[in-house]
């Protein structure tokens, strides 16, 4: 029997401080500083501050714990506040900057902003890796603006994950009023009549690598003149290119410094991230440049009391105690409800935060999920005082461009007092006067962990952070083990430019903007001749005495963000009107016919999906059912990179190929969960290569250890699933980027196997950190199984939230007895 885990995984083709039992306060810095901002933005007025100054993080955290039975918190850590480290303005900013900078409120640069900066403005390339809200921004804008106001005709060129902070930088840029500056963003919102006075005017034009990729470059003729003065590119928040995504981004950086090159230009790189590992090997890579790394943080902050938070247990037949809208999916729903969920918890810490005046974020990992939260809260408020739920909302992608925006004026004036947001707010937008922030389910990194976290700081003043614990391996381990977040460092992002799946097609695209020379081919940087002469030997190049030639006519189709191709337009059937859109990998699990859609409070149930055409049909509708969309998944060996031989154990690493079908889909009822019917779908199969690490047993080690041939197909089946839910602590990732299968005997290795995978065509490098460190990886699977409190399993330790075998079969002790058995063979 095969067992597999893949929907879990991307697929292409986010105190009380006295001492109490269940909370220990600690001091100390913690891994990543969450400091108030001094930056160019403006000093908030009272109206902009909200409903007042609300309870203290002591006060409110000992409210929310006394709300139900039990205390919630395992831990409770103390960050505590930190007093800044100012320096003179650099000898070369001109006066004029210095007095916008001084009207926004900042008086001085702090002295890692100054370092920073005085390094890029001599030419050196440079990264500030500093704590959340530490002003990385003006370590950028302060030499970037300065060369703007000292040479007529320089440009600088500033890139951004996501759209919202692009236009958050440029309402900074914007609001310092600096003449000759003409900063505007140009992205897919951008409507097409501005496009060519950006061009020809703006000198300091905000984008996003995506309009870098699919706009600016293939039309690099008709940015000939900006290219051509580039004295600056900025990366802001870099650490978010990483693995798939980021190796075709520093492709692209690849190809924005051949063009510059053509037109005579050298740009400085100048980078921003939060704290994490190793951010000048990470910088370089990313941008194939020597970078020198800034990373001592010398910004003010204010005190953050930070809770880890267990919802409670809930009794075996309290399923129907507390309906959830149709589109509540994501802790543990395939079966008994363990826990209360943690969608539940957060939203309603969300209502008491907001009836309490404290002006707070709630991070949610998906988008669904994030329409849940604001849904169960908007309801509770209203309950409790009628209207009070319009100050809460949801902020998501796919949300058209004017909803954005609208939902950014409202947080930052205090219209609204409560958000729950994917992690679209999570990066350096400026959110002025935030109180608390909760974070539904741990986000994959402690990077992003202590990102999120750093949105809460009202100027400087206490702020409360909360993690909920999903019902989920992972969560449960680091809320009964906070050393493993406040005790160990950020991660380093992981990325590969080198993988042929990223390469090959970017050096087709770069062949399209001007014919390859082998000189170019260094620029580009290790496999790039074997990928150029793959490309030759399939007719996409021509090799030519000046170089190697695009032949077709069209341009490659290259997905940055390894998404599955275009997004697919929500369509309101009866009225023709565009509701939102939803990226190509998600639409079978999200958008298949009969599967429920939610936009803003109001749920959809999806007509029809054209794939071909991408366009979903919706009708507006209330059901009392949920819908939970089923795959079923294979695995085929194509080569082995390295293994291990341990006896009766083996670890593979190696490339494989991976295919996956949405089949059915199940509705169940809102109120208890029960399974009403099960319908089956049509829709296409997908592939992906990429790379997995794989574990082999001999059936012998396994009967020796316990384990019933019958039971063999579960035991591994557990194991898989903790296995990814415990990779995170090992990798820069989450579950959602890698998937996995098990079986009792696998055709390719003719034993009992457990695979887990890179969810990303190519790999991610997460298979490659769980290969390097696979005994401390499966030594946290083990102790997480083995700790957990349940008798045969639950989602905190072997169950999976979006396993396409509906959790079934799954042996919890034998899980044990398997991973034992791999720990006992394989070498430290």
């Amino acid at each position: 029997m095969t067992t597999n885990d893949f929907s879990s995984a991307r697929h292409t083709p986010r105190p009380d401080l006295e001492s109490s039992p269940a909370a220990t306060v600690s001091a100390g810095p913690g891994p990543g500083p969450l400091p108030a901002e001094l930056g160019p933005g403006p000093e908030p007025s009272p109206a902009d501050l909200g409903p007042g100054p609300g309870p203290s993080p002591t006060d409110l955290l000992r409210r929310l714990r006394a709300r139900g039975a039990g205390d919630p918190v395992t831990h409770v850590e103390r960050v505590p506040a930190r007093a800044g480290v100012p320096a003179p303005w650099p000898s070369w900013a001109p006066p004029e900057l210095r007095a916008a900078f001084a009207q926004r409120g900042v008086v001085a640069p702090w002295q890692h902003q100054a370092e920073a900066a005085n390094l890029a403005y001599e030419g050196e390339h440079v990264v500030v890796a500093t704590g959340t809200a530490s002003g990385k921004s003006l370590a950028y804008q302060l030499p970037a603006l300065a060369t703007l106001l000292a040479d007529p005709r320089a440009t600088v060129l500033y890139l951004a994950p996501t759209k919202a902070l692009a236009a958050d930088q440029l309402r900074a840029v914007a609001a310092l009023e600096l003449e000759g500056v003409r900063p505007a963003c140009y992205d897919g919102d951008t409507p097409r009549a501005e496009r060519e006075w950006i061009r020809r005017h703006s000198r300091f034009v905000l984008t996003n690598p995506d309009m870098l990729h699919h706009g600016i470059l293939p039309g690099h003729a008709q940015w000939s003149g900006f290219l051509r003065r580039l004295a600056y590119v900025v990366i802001d928040e870099c650490h978010t290119y990483r693995g798939v995504f980021g190796s075709h981004v520093a492709h692209v950086l690849r190809r924005l410094r051949r063009q510059c090159a053509r037109f005579g230009a050298t740009p400085v790189f100048v980078l921003a991230s939060a704290t994490s590992g190793d951010p000048a090997t990470a910088a370089g890579r990313l941008t194939g440049l020597p970078v020198t790394a800034v990373t001592e943080d010398a910004s003010p902050r204010g005190g953050v009391t930070f809770a880890l938070w267990e919802p409670p247990l809930l009794p075996p037949d309290s399923g129907s105690s507390t309906p959830v809208p149709p589109q509540a999916t994501g802790d543990h729903d395939d079966l008994q409800q363990v826990r209360r969920s943690a969608l539940r918890e957060t939203a309603d810490l969300l209502a008491d935060t907001v009836a309490e005046g404290v002006r707070t974020l709630a991070f949610v990992r998906s988008r669904k999920g994030a329409e849940v939260v604001a849904a169960n809260a908007r309801r509770a408020l209203d309950d409790a005082v009628p209207g009070l739920g319009d100050r809460v909302a949801a902020y998501r992608g796919g949300y058209l461009r004017e909803e954005r925006r609208e939902l950014e004026r409202a947080l930052l004036h205090g219209d609204l007092l409560g958000l729950a947001s994917t992690n679209a707010l999570e990066l350096g937008v400026d959110l002025v006067g935030l109180d608390a922030v909760l974070i539904c389910g741990y986000p994959g990194t402690r990077a992003s962990l202590w990102q999120q976290a750093g949105r809460a700081g009202r100027s400087g003043q206490e702020a409360l952070a909360v993690l909920v614990a999903r019902d989920d391996p992972l969560d449960t381990y680091l809320v009964h083990h906070p050393e493993a977040i406040f005790g160990a460092p950020v991660e380093a992002t992981v990325l590969d430019p080198a993988n042929p799946y990223v390469l090959a097609p970017q050096l087709a695209c770069a062949a399209v903007e001007a014919p390859l020379t082998p000189a170019d081919l260094a620029l580009f940087g290790d496999g790039a001749k074997e990928a150029v002469d793959e490309l030759v030997a399939a007719g996409a190049l021509r090799q030519r005495p000046t170089g190697w030639y695009w032949r077709h006519r069209e341009r490659p189709e290259v997905d940055l963000r390894g998404e599955g191709g275009a997004p697919v337009c929500v369509v309101e059937s009866s009225t023709g009107r565009l509701l939102g859109t939803v990226d190509g990998g998600s639409s079978h699990f999200l958008l298949h016919p009969g599967a429920v859609y939610l936009h803003q409070g109001v749920s959809y149930v999806v007509d029809d999906l054209d794939l071909a055409d991408g366009c979903a049909l919706v009708h507006a509708e209330e059901p009392d059912w949920s819908t939970h969309a089923r795959d079923v998944t294979d695995v085929s060996v194509v080569s082995v990179r390295s293994y291990v031989d341990a006896g009766p154990v083996g670890m593979f690493l190696g490339e494989v190929d991976v295919t996956s079908q949405v089949v059915s889909y199940q509705r169940r009822r809102i109120a208890t969960g029960e399974v009403i019917d099960t319908r089956p779908l049509d829709l296409p199969t997908r592939e992906l290569r990429t790379v997995a690490v794989w574990f082999t047993l001999s059936p012998q080690s396994l009967a020796a250890a316990g384990v019933q041939s019958a039971d063999v197909p579960g035991a591994l089946h557990a194991a898989e699933h903790a296995a990814i839910g415990l990779l995170p602590l090992m990798a820069t990732c989450d579950r959602w980027d890698i998937g996995g299968l098990s079986t009792a005997v696998h055709p390719d290795t003719e034993a009992p196997t457990v695979f887990v995978y890179d969810g990303h065509p190519g790999g991610a490098g997460f298979a490659e950190r769980a290969y390097r460190t696979a005994s401390a990886w499966l030594r946290a699977t083990r102790d997480a199984i083995a700790e957990c409190g349940c008798e045969i399993g639950c989602p905190s330790c072997v169950q999976s939230p979006k396993c396409g075998n509906g959790n079934n079969p799954l042996s919890k002790p034998d899980a044990i007895r398997v991973l034992d058995v791999v720990l006992a063979n394989l070498p430290e």
